[in-house]
């Protein structure tokens, strides 16, 4: 039997081989990994188990009968990282530029199935020259493939998506179509349409990085949510994300002892907030000092900067952030912050991770430009997210919650299980002043000292509405705390809200304004 024992050891090292030398030190000279190096710095130490080792394509057309593409281009397999099952699927730029075929294509999508029956998350390492254009329709199929296994287990497992090299054409649209895409600075690229291509078709002149970089997707467009600085950065920054993540839609959010007495008080917060309502400030110094030891893992910070989303923990539980920004824009909510805000809210929904939510913020965005973009129906997106979501959610009122904001950053009615309001919260249908100009125009118009008319009823208004204790008396806020007592609240909260069950008529889903 040494023979064939013989033959399997010198097949499984031609593979592990890749491109060959000369391959795998041009990935190095371009600052990458290669996708062995990435599988085995991801996956705990001696856990990985590789599958589908052997797969060969079947073309033969334009000399593909004499080529071999080592594993077809992409390294597929199971282990354990943080010590959890983990699927992964590294693309090989090294064999065929990770070529995008039938064979590949197939066994992307069968370990997607695979995690997806297991009930473990999907790790994909992106880094392919795009589709094999070789193989014809059978490559546009494989597409399909993958696109149909992600959408099915959308909602099941967790999906993350490493843009750790090119990731261009038709194959640009299955890491979008992921939960999370993390992009490295300098060598992680996504574009439906590379330049030469655009050059062809548009006449337009423009490069790689500026087409479709960081800057195209971390802050213009926010596919991206999170940016790493190099392959090893991406991998430990996703170790970081599964750590909050549940394996699976049917587990609850996992938890774990951080240390962190979940009732002190944090006296840095009485007073932290400037208390002109316009005054800005920064939400980050808020999360940092509620959340277990100050640990935020924030989700496309530097897109739609108005509004914040991410992970902390309370009490050891994972639990997702959603706060205004009023550092950034006021606060405001625009088209982009209600699509940043309304996606977080669903993903957590479906994995089972409490939301708290914390408002400082005038309005959802008016005048010409968010009206045509479409506000009413993205800022509904907001709306659906929360009133579908089951899990448990709490809303802090710190300042601002004015109009549509107050429903759109999840009110008593709007999905909030618990309210709770600063004594600084200034909670209204609008501010004093343009409350003031409506109502009382005709007697301000009309009075012989209009600014004085003036000043007085936008007091009155101000004294009655522009506080916390209104909402309170009618049972939209159901207590009125020490901003220093918030931690402890929202812990206990989320402690009694953990075993929240709720029952819905049938349907199969919310007909959300996409």
């Amino acid at each position: 039997m040494s023979k064939l024992y013989e033959d399997l050891a010198a097949k499984r090292e031609k593979i592990k081989q890749m491109g060959g030398e000369k391959a795998v030190a041009g990935q190095h000279k371009a600052g990458k990994m290669t996708a062995r190096e990435r599988i085995e710095y991801f996956f705990d130490p001696g856990t990985f188990t590789e599958i589908g080792m052997h797969i060969k394509h079947r073309i033969t057309a334009f000399g593909m009968d004499k080529k071999e593409i080592p594993a077809e281009g992409v390294v597929i397999g199971y282990g354990k990282v943080n010590g959890k099952m983990v699927m992964a699927a590294a693309e090989d730029y090294t064999s065929m530029a990770g070529t995008f075929g039938e064979y590949h294509g197939k066994k992307f999508a069968q370990a997607i199935d695979m995690a997806k029956d297991m009930g473990i998350p999907f790790v994909g390492m992106n880094d392919s020259g795009g589709a094999r254009l070789q193989e014809g329709i059978d490559t546009l199929q494989a597409y399909a493939w993958l696109f149909k296994a992600q959408n099915l287990a959308s909602g099941i497992i967790p999906q993350l998506s490493l843009l750790m090299g090119p990731c261009l054409g038709g194959q640009a649209y299955h890491p979008v179509m992921q939960d999370f895409v993390f992009q490295c600075r300098k060598t992680g690229f996504m574009g439906i349409a590379g330049p030469a291509f655009v050059k062809t078709q548009l006449g337009i002149d423009i490069d790689l990085e500026t087409l479709c970089g960081v800057q195209a997707h971390a802050v213009k467009s926010g596919c991206t949510h999170v940016v790493a600085e190099d392959d090893k950065d991406c991998l430990d920054k996703v170790k970081e994300m599964l750590a909050f993540l549940p394996q699976n839609n049917r587990e609850k959010a996992p938890r774990i002892d951080t240390g962190d007495d979940p009732y002190r008080l944090v006296p840095e917060l009485d007073g932290l907030i400037p208390e002109k309502t316009m005054m800005p400030f920064d939400m980050h110094e808020v999360i940092n000092l509620l959340v277990d030891n100050g640990y935020f893992f924030e989700i496309a910070p530097d897109f739609a900067k108005n509004i914040i989303v991410g992970f902390g923990r309370f009490n050891g539980y994972t639990t997702g952030i959603i706060a205004s920004q009023p550092n950034w824009m006021g606060g405001v909510i625009d088209c982009n912050a209600a699509d940043k805000a309304a996606r977080f809210i669903r993903f957590c929904d479906l994995f089972n991770i409490p939301l708290v939510n914390l408002h400082d913020t005038p309005a959802f965005m008016i005048g010409p430009d968010e009206e045509w973009k479409g506000i009413l129906r993205h800022g509904a997106k907001m709306l659906y997210a929360y009133i579908d979501a089951t899990v448990p959610k709490v809303t802090v009122m710190l300042r601002k919650s004015f109009a549509g904001a107050y429903l759109g950053m999840c009110c008593k009615d709007t999905g909030a299980d618990l309210v709770f309001g600063w004594p600084e919260a200034t909670v209204t249908i609008v501010g004093a002043e343009t409350a003031a100009s409506v109502i009382f125009a005709k007697e301000i118009k009309n009075a012989e000292n209009p600014q004085e008319v003036r000043a007085k009823r936008i007091q009155e208004y101000r004294d009655l509405y522009e506080n916390p204790y209104n909402a309170a008396e009618r049972g939209y806020i159901d207590d009125v705390i020490m901003p220093s007592e918030t931690r402890s609240k929202i812990c206990l909260s989320l402690e009694m809200l953990k075993d929240k069950a709720v029952a819905r008529p049938h349907r199969k889903f919310s007909n959300i304004n996409l």
